[in-house]
C-alpha cells in the first residue's frame, strides 16, 4: 500500500503515481482506540448516549471486563506478522469517565499499552464532568498518561444548566478548569450546547465570552438535537417545550464562527474550533474515516471492512464478555472470528465499497478543508466526481459545496445546511450483515 523508496510524492496524501502515500497507508493500517465508560451520577434530559445513572456499584466488574476486552482486542487486531497493531489515539468517552479512579484509568491504559503499539506521542483524552471531577486526583490522572481533558461545560447560564439536568454550576466549570491547569493539563476542550429553548443570542454570547476568558485550547459547540427516547423528546412532543427555531440557531452559530475567529481559534470542523496544533486527533480519525476500535458497552468499531456494535446494557456487556472469554480460552473461537476486534459484539455489518466511499465523503465534508480528491481516488480507485457529481449537481448550483484545488468542501453557507448535502451521498443499497 506504500510507495517505493525515492518515488515522487505530492502534497495530497498520494504518491506521484496516484497510489497511497506512506503516511496515509500507515494511518489506514493503524487504529484509534475508544473506551466507553457508561456511568453517570445523573442522566441529562437531552442525552441519548449509552449511559446509566445509579449503577456505580457495577464499576469494578465493568472495568475488569473492559480491561480483558482490551487484551482480547489487541490479540485479534494483531498485524499479519503477529506484531501488535499501532494505535495513534485513545479516547475515554461516556457517560462520565471522570467517575473512574486514577488507578482504574492507569490499569486500562496499561492493558492498552500491552495489547497495542501505542505511539509515544499518542493523544489520550478523558471526558470529564465539572460536577464530578475530583480536583485532588487530577495530578494522579495526569500521571497515568492522560494528556487531554474534554469537559462537558454546556453553558455558563445557571438556569439553563438546571433545565438540562446538569449537576454542576457555572462556577464549578471555572474551578475544574483551574484545577486541571494546576495539574499540568495543557490541552483542554470545553463542550457547549446552543439553540436551547429560551436561550437568547445574548445569553449564548455571554457563555462564549466566559469560555474564552478561561483560554481552552479547543471548543466544541453543538446545536441541541431532540433525540427520540429522551425526556426532552417527550416534552417537545407534548408541547411542554418549544425548540429554538432554525433562524435563531443559525444566528448563534454564525456569531460563534465570527467571535472565535477573532479570538484566534481556527474552525476545522462544523462543530469544532482549536488553537493552532490542538485539533482533536482522535476525532479526526472519524472525520477522515480511518480505522478505529471501540470497546465497552454500546461502543462501535469500524475495522477491517466491518462495522461492529457491542452489547449496550452494562450487565449484558459484562455477561457477553465473560462468555466470550470462556469460549476463547476453550479454543472455541473459529478462525473467521479473528477479524473481530472485541468480544462483546452483537452486530456485525460488512461495509461495502459504495458505503465506504459515501462515509469518507460525508465525514470529510464536515472538515473545513474538505475531502482531498487525489486521496479519495487513491483509496478507492474512482474519483470523487465519478461517484458523486450527478448526486450533487443541485447542491453545487445552490452554492453549498465548492472545489478549491485538490479539495472539495462545504461553503460557509453549506456548513449551515450540511445535512442537505450529506443525505445525497448515501448509496441506494441495504446493509450487508456478516455471518
Amino acid at each position: 500500500m506504500g510507495r517505493p523508496t525515492g518515488e515522487k510524492r505530492d502534497d495530497n496524501g498520494t504518491a506521484g503515481d496516484g497510489s497511497l502515500s506512506d503516511a496515509l497507508a500507515a494511518e489506514l493500517e493503524s487504529v484509534s482506540l475508544y473506551l466507553h465508560v457508561p456511568f453517570c451520577h445523573a442522566k441529562c434530559h437531552y442525552c441519548d448516549f449509552n449511559s446509566y445513572a445509579g449503577m456505580l456499584g457495577q464499576r469494578e466488574a465493568y472495568v475488569d471486563a473492559l480491561a480483558r476486552e482490551i487484551r482480547l482486542a489487541g490479540q485479534r487486531a494483531r498485524r499479519a506478522d503477529g506484531t501488535p497493531r499501532r494505535c495513534r489515539t485513545i479516547f475515554f468517552g461516556g457517560g462520565t469517565p471522570s467517575l473512574l479512579t486514577a488507578a482504574q484509568v492507569e490499569g486500562l491504559l496499561r492493558e492498552a499499552r500491552t495489547a497495542f503499539a501505542i505511539d509515544a506521542d499518542a493523544e489520550i483524552t478523558l471526558e470529564a464532568n465539572p460536577g464530578t471531577l475530583e480536583y485532588g486526583r487530577l495530578d494522579a490522572l495526569r500521571a497515568t498518561g492522560v494528556n487531554r481533558l474534554s469537559m462537558g461545560a454546556q453553558s455558563f447560564d445557571a438556569g439553563l444548566l438546571r433545565w438540562m439536568g446538569r449537576i454542576h454550576s457555572p462556577e464549578e466549570i471555572e474551578t475544574a478548569f483551574a484545577a486541571a491547569r494546576q495539574a499540568g493539563f495543557t490541552s483542554i476542550n470545553l463542550d457547549f450546547i446552543f439553540a436551547l429553548p429560551n436561550q437568547s443570542l445574548s445569553t449564548w454570547a455571554d457563555t462564549l465570552e466566559r469560555a474564552l476568558m478561561l483560554g481552552p485550547e479547543h471548543l466544541s459547540l453543538y446545536s441541541l438535537i431532540v433525540e427520540e427516547g429522551t425526556p426532552l423528546f417527550s416534552w417537545v412532543r407534548d408541547g411542554r417545550v418549544i425548540p429554538a427555531d432554525d433562524d435563531t440557531a443559525a444566528d448563534m452559530y454564525e456569531h460563534a464562527m465570527e467571535r472565535l475567529a477573532r479570538a484566534g481559534y481556527g474552525q476545522y470542523e462544523i462543530s469544532n474550533w482549536a488553537l493552532p496544533g490542538h485539533e482533536c486527533r482522535h476525532n479526526l480519525t472519524y472525520w477522515r474515516n480511518l480505522p478505529y476500535i471501540g470497546l465497552g458497552a454500546g461502543a462501535h468499531s469500524c475495522f477491517a471492512g466491518h462495522r461492529f456494535a457491542e452489547a449496550r446494557p452494562i450487565a449484558g456487556y459484562i455477561a457477553k464478555m465473560r462468555a466470550s472469554l470462556a469460549a476463547n480460552e476453550a479454543g472455541e473461537v473459529g478462525a473467521e472470528a479473528i477479524v473481530l476486534p472485541a468480544g462483546a459484539i452483537v452486530e456485525d455489518e460488512v461495509v461495502s465499497s459504495a458505503m465506504a466511499m459515501a462515509e469518507t465523503a460525508m465525514l470529510g465534508l464536515r472538515l473545513n478543508v474538505g475531502v482531498s480528491r487525489s486521496e479519495f481516488a487513491a483509496r478507492y480507485g474512482r474519483t470523487f466526481e465519478q461517484v458523486f457529481d450527478e448526486r450533487l449537481a443541485d447542491i453545487r448550483d445552490l452554492g453549498l459545496i465548492e472545489t478549491v484545488g485538490d479539495r472539495i468542501r462545504l461553503t460557509e453557507h453549506g456548513r449551515l445546511l450540511g445535512n442537505e448535502v450529506f443525505a445525497r451521498l448515501l448509496p441506494d443499497e441495504p446493509a450487508a450483515i456478516a455471518g
